[in-house]
């Protein structure tokens, strides 16, 4: 089962990953930075707990769950009437009801630039048309989606506060707002911006508190030396390889590396 968002930092890539070969999930799994779930998709777990702090995305993944149908109809509607000037039109409208929230919500993640979600000041979606037109594609499930996420509890909420509901035998996916962009150079001025140096310290805490617990614990990182030394004794660390596609021009593009802390 597929993800049906794009989300920047998405975990697509490191499902097929071997190192994950040896994972099993024998209590909830539960995943803090929600995203585009990638990895919970991949896995499909019996029984999940699912949060990010982003509202607009979290009303999405719950809408979803309680009734598909309508949300994929106006899909279709969307895809029947996209268009540069429909896109704006969108993107500018309020709607009262959540299903046309979480629909809209799609249609701007499937034919925005690169996928990407960014607010202004005011609190508004702003990002600008992409390239992409396909926003209804028959093939996608949107029923088995919810059936998928009927076991799911998904909260809007900071990750410490999910986290620190790990027990024994659950299974912690973490994938906190990171670029690698800058692994090197500047990793803390850049990043700092969208994830705190404090909430590193905080995320690596919570882990910890929830191994303790006996729950078992995998964080994807940026490969910096700063977060080799916060988990450095912690746990193992590996570092793998993969392709950087969030720039919006090619020789942005490139192979980079990032870090699978498992605790």
């Amino acid at each position: 089962m597929k993800p049906f968002l794009k989300w920047a930092g998405g975990k697509r890539w490191l499902t097929e990953h071997e190192l994950l070969d040896s994972l099993t999930v024998s209590g909830k799994y539960i995943e803090p930075f929600l995203g585009g779930g990638a990895m919970f998709f991949h896995l499909r777990p019996r029984t999940s707990i699912l949060s990010d702090l982003n509202t607009h995305l979290i009303e999405t993944y719950q809408a979803i769950r309680e009734d598909p149908q309508p949300i994929q109809d106006l899909l279709r509607e969307h895809h029947g009437r996209h268009c540069k000037d429909y896109y704006y039109q969108l993107r500018g409208t309020e709607f009262a009801n959540p299903t046309d929230r979480a629909a809209k919500f799609l249609y701007l993640n499937r034919t925005c630039w690169n996928g990407l979600y960014r607010e202004n000041l005011a609190g508004k979606f702003n990002v600008p048309i992409g390239t992409k037109s396909l926003v209804f594609d028959a093939d996608e499930d949107f029923v088995a989606i919810s059936t998928l996420l009927q076991s799911a509890e998904i909260d809007c909420c900071d990750f410490e506060t999910t986290i620190d509901r790990a027990t024994d035998g659950d299974f912690v996916f973490c994938d906190p707002p990171y670029t690698t962009a800058h692994n090197m150079n500047g990793f803390v001025k850049y990043n700092q911006r969208i994830f705190s140096w404090d909430d590193q310290i905080r995320l690596r805490n919570a882990a910890m508190r929830a191994t303790e617990r006996g729950a078992t614990v995998v964080i994807t990182n940026a490969d910096h030396p700063s977060l080799h030394n916060l988990y450095g004794g912690a746990g193992k660390i590996d570092i793998v390889a993969r392709a950087s596609v969030i720039s919006g021009i090619s020789k942005g593009r490139g192979m980079t590396s990032e870090i699978l802390v498992m605790l």
